[in-house]
């Protein structure tokens, strides 16, 4: 029988920004930040799918007191990141707005919709 496929681990080359960016992603996709971050996207008729625009926009470090308190922004630390830790870290972000409960993606389905 053949062995399942497994994802190559790929060293995180700036690991301070990366994992603050992680942090940041993380925590907008947790229930108190959560609403927050999706009702402004909702607002600006952004696709939460729409990482760039996500980004662009300003969105993450809005629904996340701690980035913008540090007065740092999603955008600032994503261009710190070399192109291998980008991949990474967009596919993280993939990953996390489709873990969110299916209650709040009824709810925010115009966000939530294919591009």
């Amino acid at each position: 029988m053949a062995p399942g496929f497994q994802q190559a681990v790929i060293k995180v080359e700036n690991e301070k920004d990366f994992a603050e960016l992680r942090g940041a992603i993380d925590r907008v996709f947790s229930v108190p930040e959560l609403e927050k971050f999706l009702r402004a996207l909702k607002k600006k008729d952004v696709g939460v799918r729409d990482f760039d625009a996500v980004l662009a926009g300003g969105f993450i470090e809005a629904a996340d007191a701690q980035l913008g308190q540090a007065g740092k922004t999603a955008r600032g630390l994503w261009e710190r990141l070399p192109l291998s830790d980008q991949g990474q870290m967009r596919e993280f972000y993939l990953l996390r707005l489709e873990q969110v409960d299916v209650k709040w993606r009824s709810k925010f389905a115009t966000v939530y919709r294919v591009l």
